[in-house]
């Protein structure tokens, strides 16, 4: 993984609506144009790593970036699943990411229930991932400083 760790920034717009409707996992979704911005060799699958809302505290993420096969996408998507519980949405913020590992490539599903499933485990893989020193290191990193949120420049 070549372009790991990879960090990005961007507003959040509204996507599918399906992440917590119909999988009870929010997700937050970017813009096309900074989903275009992301390198495109940069492989489709389920990552890890860690992510900020605004100048908040920042906390374990699972991401999703691709088609999502059970879903049939047209269009490349980066949806960000932040392990923590948010009491309102956050439309229009800056989202702040760091990628720091790989879980597993894309794949379609048989049922919601398997998709689901597969979420699930993705997340307690991510969990573990990022207690290790190694990833742990990157939640203190200058890019989540505040300084340096209030720009939605992608990059570092």
């Amino acid at each position: 993984m070549k372009h790991l760790p990879y960090f990005c920034r961007g507003e959040v717009v509204r996507g599918f609506g399906r992440g917590s409707k119909e999988l009870g996992i929010p997700t937050a979704n970017f813009s096309e144009e900074v989903v275009e911005s992301f390198p495109s060799d940069i492989s489709t699958g389920i990552y890890y790593g860690w992510a900020c809302v605004g100048s908040g505290n920042v906390h374990k993420m699972v991401l999703s970036i691709g088609w999502n096969p059970y879903y049939k996408n047209v269009k490349k998507s980066v949806e960000t699943h932040i392990i923590h519980t948010f009491k309102e949405d956050f439309y229009g913020e800056v989202l702040s990411i760091i990628i720091v590992g790989y879980i597993r490539p894309e794949k379609n599903f048989d049922s919601l229930e398997a998709l689901i499933a597969a979420i699930q485990n993705d997340i307690e893989e991510a969990k573990r991932a990022l207690d290790l020193p190694e990833h742990q290191k990157w939640k203190d990193d200058n890019f989540f400083h505040p300084a340096n949120v209030s720009s939605l420049a992608n990059g570092h």
